[in-house]
């Protein structure tokens, strides 16, 4: 089940997603084909091998379309499946299941793709400290399925916003002239506001991160910076302060830089540009007597 999610924000995503499938006139094909009273079954298929994610988003979009209808599943969130696995079971109307399926389908496979590649990043840097974390590189209001996702996957959380966590970037850096005045204006800030909050520092240089450690920072990030100054950089810290590397990490560089020593890995492209797992739903049930209702009609 999602965790941490309010099903208020979630069903408008659902209900919006309804509304721009159905437009004005709804299924044309479902309302022409189908008859309006029968019952059949479908199966939630993956077509290749990957992390489940979504599964109650998936049942709850069926549900807004007609509550009748009855799921069932085989497994949770955060299980791997292999390819040709029935994941779960539809059971209902066959007009309300086939109007409900690609919305749901959209929504699984995202998520489930999304927990997948997480994954495949968790396991990758295995027997290291190195945790996986997500960004705020999101789709525009899906930010909680997102991150509810990366968790499904075995990943951690990030800042869920803006309001929640002070990240110093190289942009704040630059308009406010250095580190140092930065990390004075937000300390400023929480001390005036009586704001209890994490506060990360982002840094490109040796320099930099040495400026940073003079202060109480909880997170420093080494954004962009190469293998050999980021193993310096661990030395430097020691434990005192946990260090997040981001920038330009793949599957193919993510086991060297979690080897360097650092803390968390963030990678944008957990939720900004994943691939979706192939899933499908299969009707097993109703199309036998679906067929028997257009013989016995011609």
């Amino acid at each position: 089940m999602l965790d941490e999610i309010s099903w208020k924000e979630v069903d408008f995503l659902i209900e919006s997603a309804l509304a721009e499938d159905f437009g004005k006139a709804g299924d044309l094909t479902t309302q022409a084909s189908i008859p309006v009273n029968q019952t059949g079954q479908g199966d939630l298929i993956a077509k290749e091998q990957g992390r489940i994610a979504g599964l109650s988003v998936f049942q709850r979009v069926f549900y807004k379309v007609d509550p009748e209808i009855k799921l069932t599943f085989s497994l949770q969130d955060g299980a791997e499946v292999k390819k040709g696995a029935v994941i779960g079971t539809v059971n209902g109307n066959i007009a309300s299941i086939l109007k409900a399926e690609r919305t749901a389908l959209n929504f699984i496979q995202h998520l489930s793709g999304i927990a997948t590649y997480t994954n495949q990043c968790v396991q990758a840097v295995k027997g290291t400290k190195a945790k996986i974390t997500d960004t705020r590189k999101t789709t525009p209001l899906f930010r909680l399925l997102e991150k509810y996702a990366v968790r499904a996957g075995g990943g951690v959380n990030h800042r869920l916003g803006l309001f929640d966590m002070m990240l110093i970037k190289d942009n704040h850096i630059d308009a406010c002239g250095s580190i140092s005045q930065t990390i004075h204006q937000c300390l400023d800030y929480c001390d005036r506001k009586n704001l209890n909050v994490q506060i990360e520092v982002e840094i490109r240089t040796i320099r930099e991160l040495e400026e940073a450690m003079q202060f109480p920072v909880h997170r420093i990030m080494l954004d962009n910076i190469s293998l050999s100054v980021m193993r310096k950089a661990v030395k430097i810290v020691n434990g005192k302060i946990p260090l997040e590397a981001s920038g330009k990490i793949s599957l193919g560089n993510i086991r060297d830089v979690a080897e360097t020593g650092v803390d968390y890995i963030s990678i944008g492209a957990l939720t900004h540009s994943v691939r979706a797992l192939d899933l499908s739903l299969k009707l097993v049930a109703g199309k036998k007597q679906i067929d028997k209702i257009k013989n016995d009609n011609q």
